[in-house]
């Protein structure tokens, strides 16, 4: 009777090891993509004013963020589910665009805009009534 229990207490104490090492697996995969980007804050919405020196966003609650330009700012078009290149010439208004930007000088300087164009769904086909 006294192997049972020691064989019985190493089955409890291996399958508590594993359910640790999952926990803990799990626990630094969701920590490693929740500060992949750092201090970074990210703005998500659609173009709507371009200048020389910034871009305006329009994000999805309606709130008008303005991100400065910088000679450092990546720019990558997403097209066929690949980015791609691109400059800050290519950028359009009404575009999608997501930016990666760093809280500086009490503005936000752009580190990378990734942009694209909207998806445009079609009107649905109406048949006239006679």
């Amino acid at each position: 009777m006294r192997r049972e229990n020691v064989r019985l207490q190493f089955q409890r104490d291996t399958f508590m090891k594993f359910r640790l090492s999952v926990v803990a697996l799990l626990l630094a995969l969701f920590t490693g993509t929740a500060f992949a980007h750092g201090n970074e804050v990210h703005v998500k919405g659609t173009i709507e004013k371009i200048d020389a020196d910034s871009v305006r966003v329009k994000t999805a609650d309606g709130k008008s963020v303005e991100v400065k330009l910088a000679a450092s700012t990546v720019y990558l078009v997403r097209s066929n589910n690949e980015d791609k290149p691109a400059k800050a010439a290519d950028l359009v208004v009404g575009y999608l665009a997501v930016i990666h930007a760093i809280s500086k000088d009490n503005a936000l300087e752009a580190s990378e805009i990734k942009f694209s164009v909207p998806i445009r769904t079609k009107a649905p086909h109406l048949l006239p009534r006679n």
